[in-house]
């Protein structure tokens, strides 16, 4: 009998995997957070990511609203060492069998899951985003 993946197992709504994704045009890897209301019922993820460059962000992102730039200090989510900012102006559509290959080649660590009240706010923010599109937003409504 087939195993199921430790991925596709463990994956829910607030699910962080530390990795370096291709279209963040950085080597280093960044904390991927899994905003998905049933992410294990749907093929696909969203994934918003955080960075600890908050000024360049926020200059980044000057004209959009202010709830699509969340901060989050070490005290809300502890697997942060220092505060960081979420920008909700992007969103990361991944096939979860690419996490899982990921994480197969050992190119992705699984970290704590973050709060239910910190994923709603991310969602909020990728919800009032001009930048994302109508079709993801209506699949975050809950």
């Amino acid at each position: 009998m087939p195993t199921t993946h430790p991925i596709k197992s463990s994956i829910e709504a607030g699910s962080v995997y530390y990795y370096s994704d291709p279209s963040l045009k950085s080597t280093y890897p960044h904390y991927c957070i899994v905003v998905n209301i049933d992410p294990s019922k749907e093929g696909v993820i969203f994934l918003v990511h955080a960075s600890h460059r908050i000024n360049k962000v926020r200059e980044r992102r000057k004209g959009c609203p202010k709830e699509t730039l969340v901060e989050i200090s070490p005290l809300q989510y502890s697997e942060f060492n220092k505060k960081s900012i979420i920008d909700c102006n992007e969103v990361l559509e991944r096939d979860i069998d690419v996490i899982a290959s990921k994480f197969d080649q050992r190119k992705l660590e699984i970290k704590p899951v973050m709060g239910l009240r910190l994923v709603r706010i991310l969602r909020k923010g990728l919800i009032v985003s001009n930048q994302i599109s109508p079709h993801i937003k209506s699949l975050l409504k809950e």
